[in-house]
């Protein structure tokens, strides 16, 4: 068996370095803990992106997974299957909204939108053909798409990969009198993060959202929530949005639908937007799979039946309490930001980088990322236990006081 070092050098020699990971090999995971190459094990505390949110290997998601890639796995949507249906009503009941088009990755999901929106726009709204225009926030990360690197305000996202795609407009995150005065007659759609995770999360004011929601009432402009992230049970509801009891003409959803185990992602709209798709209009080969609605299905399922979402919002407001308790006495830590169980800590520029005090934790056992140079990440999965939790915020505090 190769050690860590030469693994590391050899995918540095033959991948594509757009990824600086923390310097950690795994090769195994159960639950919310995973071991390495050398047999170190680690507590989780990302979660992938909260891709992860069920932990590693969830006995259910392993069975569904079992039984239906004995079955059927990818027929293409060129034919009907017996799977999808109970997937794309189980995703309709939850959202509260009408119909669903299945993708695969969140990008995918996010470009979807872009497309309804636009078509809605044209069709029903009657903005000029091609001058339709969407307001997005500064700080956000939607994906990484040709599109939607077009509004990201991050130049390491869109530098070197011009001409991008126009029709759309940045605002601050959170200020509802830019949005107020970025809308006009041209605009279909606002499309936003609830909370803003790949930014820092960052959470907007209170009352912003559904200022937002009726700003688009107003203005006949659709709302589109990408909830890829933080929806599914990560801030302690089954999406941010319901912490304000805002309904969305459409959402994003993608990461823990797939379980931890297969890309899925889905965008749900309500029935006016999503009727404007025709036949060859949009698609996606592999969306919808039997595989992925099985794995799906089980995943939704299990965020209710494990009462994952409570534990989201118990065990979140405990860690976040730790954390401010932790900011309030330690020059570290310049700031704390979250909801449920997902933290965005600020490092202290003058200590250190973000990414080396994940390098840190990581040899102390625990497992996270920094975003943006200095905001670490802390979204465990959502079957963490109190003490699991504890103990990866002990090996923080521990390492926090030896910094001073």
């Amino acid at each position: 068996m190769k050690d860590s070092k030469s693994l590391i050098q050899a995918e540095a020699e033959l991948s594509a370095q757009y990824y600086q990971p923390i310097p950690v090999v795994l090769s195994q995971a159960k639950g919310v803990w995973a071991w390495d190459v050398e047999g170190n094990r680690y507590l989780d505390m990302l979660a992938a992106y909260s891709a992860a949110s069920h932990g590693h290997g969830h006995p259910r998601l392993l069975q569904a997974l079992r039984d239906q890639s004995e079955k059927l796995c990818v027929p293409s949507r060129a034919f009907y299957s017996d799977k999808l249906p109970a997937f794309l009503k189980t995703i309709c009941t939850l959202t509260g909204l009408d119909k669903v088009a299945p993708m695969n990755t969140g990008a995918e999901a996010v470009e979807t939108g872009i497309k309804a929106a636009r078509l809605w726009g044209y069709r029903i709204k009657g903005i000029p053909k091609d001058r339709a225009e969407i307001i997005v926030a500064n700080n956000n990360f939607h994906g990484r798409t040709t599109t939607i690197i077009s509004f990201s305000s991050n130049e390491k996202s869109y530098d070197g990969f011009g001409p991008l795609t126009p029709g759309f407009k940045q605002i601050p995150f959170g200020d509802i009198q830019a949005l107020q005065e970025a809308i006009t007659p041209n605009t279909c759609a606002i499309l936003f993060e609830p909370i803003q995770g790949e930014g820092g999360v960052i959470v907007p004011p209170q009352g912003w959202l559904p200022q937002v929601a009726q700003l688009c009432h107003e203005n006949n402009v659709l709302l589109l929530l990408d909830e890829i992230q933080s929806g599914l049970g990560r801030t302690g509801k089954m999406f941010a949005c319901r912490h304000e009891n805002v309904q969305p003409d459409g959402i994003m959803l993608g990461k823990a639908l797939g379980g931890g185990m297969l890309p899925i992602s889905a965008f749900v709209a309500r029935e006016e937007i999503m009727q404007q798709f025709t036949p060859s209009m949009h698609g996606s080969t592999y969306g919808g799979n039997p595989l992925a609605c099985a794995v799906g299905l089980e995943a939704l399922k299990i965020l209710q039946d494990e009462e994952l979402i409570e534990n989201s919002a118990e065990l979140g407001a405990y860690m976040l309490g730790r954390l401010h308790a932790l900011a309030h006495s330690s020059s570290v830590i310049t700031e704390v930001r979250g909801q449920g169980l997902w933290a965005g800590v600020d490092i202290n520029p003058e200590v250190m980088s973000g990414h080396d005090m994940a390098d840190l934790l990581m040899k102390h056992g625990v497992l996270t990322k920094e975003t943006r140079h200095q905001t670490l990440r802390f979204s465990p999965p959502l079957v963490i236990t109190r003490k699991e939790l504890d103990w990866g915020l002990d090996r923080f505090e521990e390492i926090v006081a030896q910094i001073g």
